[in-house]
């Protein structure tokens, strides 16, 4: 039960991009909205609620010199068997190596993802053009995350929980995720608390300077709440530069989404993934910090 994609004519996607400069440095973001989902959930995301998220990422974005290109507003019917999906593959899964850092063990042991998640995306998103180079933003009813969360020195407790935003980043997946699929995110609660309003710039934030919760001083986490930085859970949205800000927006500019168009009208990405997209790929050589294991 899938339909024809088609653009949302209410939106002026041409006014909405009307400041962006492509000779600056520019990513694309694309937004999907099916037209069949639940009425109990539609409250919970709307189009008009994904577009003020958008407009306030291009302001969060622009002030670390990265403007954002509205690709699209696109509705369509998709299965509602796909509205609800797990994110990861849990086949195989473990609590991991405690001996690395989290980065580190996700190179070793990268997350996969769920079937059903594949096919949700292959049906709202599919094969278009530079759609490896375009982050795309699929709203859903659930998306549930699964993980290991230590409880003491020897014991581990398997934790899922339901996600607002959802960015599927390289630094847990690699080429693990299908080079078609990898700008995804999925949104599917922009109400949730008095945060929500930077669920978009948050989740961009993971996709495109592929760190994990962190800022500052610090370290990578799933979960994080407090103030200062966009990638914490809190009202803060800056986007620090230099290894004290942990290069956040160093790699942000080395992101392979990011794109320039020339004078004769040719766009010009940067260079792709060196290695496999991990936190620690050639392509953040000097920009990465190196960080302790969480037990010595």
């Amino acid at each position: 039960m899938t339909g024809v994609w088609r653009d949302v004519e209410s939106i002026d996607v041409e006014s909405i991009n009307s400041d962006v400069d492509l000779a600056l440095p520019t990513a694309d973001v694309a937004l999907y909205y099916p037209d069949n989902l639940d009425v109990a959930h539609r409250a919970k995301v709307t189009v008009d609620l994904l577009i003020e998220g958008f407009l306030a990422s291009k302001r969060i974005f622009g002030e670390a010199g990265l403007g954002l290109r509205l690709a699209g507003v696109r509705s369509g019917v998709l299965d509602p068997a796909l509205f609800s999906i797990q994110s990861t593959s849990a086949e195989g899964d473990s609590p991991g190596d405690r001996y690395v850092n989290m980065y580190r063990a996700a190179e070793r042991r990268p997350s996969r993802l769920a079937p059903e998640a594949e096919r949700a995306f292959e049906a709202v998103v599919g094969r278009v053009p530079n759609g490896d180079r375009t982050v795309h933003m699929v709203t859903l009813h659930d998306v549930y995350m699964t993980f290991y969360e230590q409880v003491d020195s020897r014991t581990w407790q398997l934790k899922t929980i339901t996600t607002s935003g959802l960015s599927f980043p390289g630094y847990l997946y690699g080429s693990t995720m299908p080079r078609h699929l990898r700008g995804v995110i999925t949104i599917t609660d922009l109400t949730k608390d008095d945060n929500s309003w930077k669920t978009i710039a948050h989740e961009l934030g993971h996709k495109l300077m592929n760190v994990s919760h962190e800022y500052r001083d610090i370290g990578p986490q799933h979960e994080v709440r407090a103030e200062g930085g966009l990638m914490l859970y809190g009202n803060g949205t800056d986007i620090s530069s230099g290894p004290e800000g942990r290069f956040h927006r160093e790699r942000l500019h080395r992101s392979p989404y990011v794109y320039r168009v020339d004078a004769t009208g040719n766009r010009s990405y940067n260079s792709d993934y060196a290695t496999d997209g991990f936190y620690y790929d050639a392509i953040y050589d000097g920009i990465s910090i190196e960080i302790d294991p969480p037990v010595t």
